[in-house]
């Protein structure tokens, strides 16, 4: 499929002689049948940091497609090319997440998307054995469209080590000082929404005086099926309310985690924090396992039915 699309319009080669699309345009033209299909993953690089690492980790997990949505001039190891789609889109010069993601969605209703930062890995119940296809496979017999993540932070355990407090090596997490308060409802300020909560910890909580009120919640949608008019919101929720829920009126449902370092780099680049903070490491610090059993045992993502 990759060949019969070398010479479409809006691909250049860049110096590695690497084919991708050099503009979001040209690849919602082009409509990839396998990004048609899903599950496709959308992952959008806001700096050089573990680009290999995150587009190695969702091949691995068992997308059909993989789309890095990144700036022109950041390389990647040239064995990844040939395994996924690669459109120029820079978001340090005011190009959106959310602007990109909602084009997507246009030309792939009824696919399984997701869609998440560089240095952010997605771990869902049992994933070493079992790939996201058949997860959502599940999700979609529960007449689920959407499904709720927790984005965890990761932090690298010694910062004299890794300065940009990015380590796959010495990765750490917090194991507790997690909460949820309910959603307010802005139309009805006496009522909180049905089966939604704003869930909150990590660094956002232990360095809340450093991070934006409205930047503060750690959950996102981000795995969801397509559909017209579908919205996602600058919030990281959708227009569609039941979108937002974490489970269905009848029983829990499948939640999963999101591990980022994307906090971490933040607030040791912010001038305001960065001297402030010597270690991210505190007495509620655990290393990071890597794998799916120790973020159920932290009650971090939830199994649901699903066993």
């Amino acid at each position: 499929m990759r060949g019969k699309r070398r010479d479409s319009p809006g691909r250049q080669d860049n110096p590695d002689k690497f084919m991708r699309f050099n503009t979001l345009s040209a690849f919602l033209s082009a409509k990839p049948e396998a990004f048609l299909r899903g599950p496709s993953a959308m992952i959008f690089a806001e700096d050089p940091v573990e680009i290999d690492s995150t587009l190695r980790h969702h091949l691995d997990a068992g997308f059909r497609c993989v789309v890095l949505l990144a700036h022109p001039e950041f390389r990647i190891d040239p064995r990844l090319d040939a395994r996924i789609e690669r459109v120029d889109y820079d978001l340090t010069r005011g190009e959106s997440l959310e602007a990109a993601v909602n084009r997507m969605i246009a030309i792939a209703p009824g696919a399984w998307l997701y869609y998440c930062y560089n240095a952010e890995y997605l771990f869902h119940p049992f994933c070493e054995t079992r790939s996201v296809g058949e997860m959502l496979a599940f999700h979609t017999e529960e007449r689920r469209d959407a499904m709720l993540t927790y984005v965890v932070d990761l932090y690298a355990g010694d910062l004299d080590a890794a300065p940009d407090a990015v380590s796959l090596e010495d990765a750490w997490l917090d194991k507790s000082g997690y909460y949820a308060l309910a959603r307010k409802d802005a139309a009805n300020h006496y009522h909180p929404k049905e089966r939604q909560l704003d869930f909150f910890g990590g660094l956002r909580w232990r360095y809340e005086e450093h991070v934006p009120h409205n930047r503060r919640r750690i959950d996102r949608i981000s795995l969801f099926r397509a559909r017209p008019g579908l919205t996602l919101l600058p919030d990281f929720t959708f227009d569609d309310e039941e979108y937002n829920t974490y489970a269905c009126k009848w029983h829990n449902n499948l939640t999963a985690t999101i591990c980022s370092f994307r906090v971490a780099k933040a607030l040791k680049r912010n001038p305001g924090s960065t001297y402030e903070i010597g270690n991210f490491r505190w007495h509620n610090s655990a290393p990071f396992e890597w794998q799916s059993r120790q973020l159920l045992d932290l009650g971090l993502m939830e199994p649901g039915q699903w066993f």
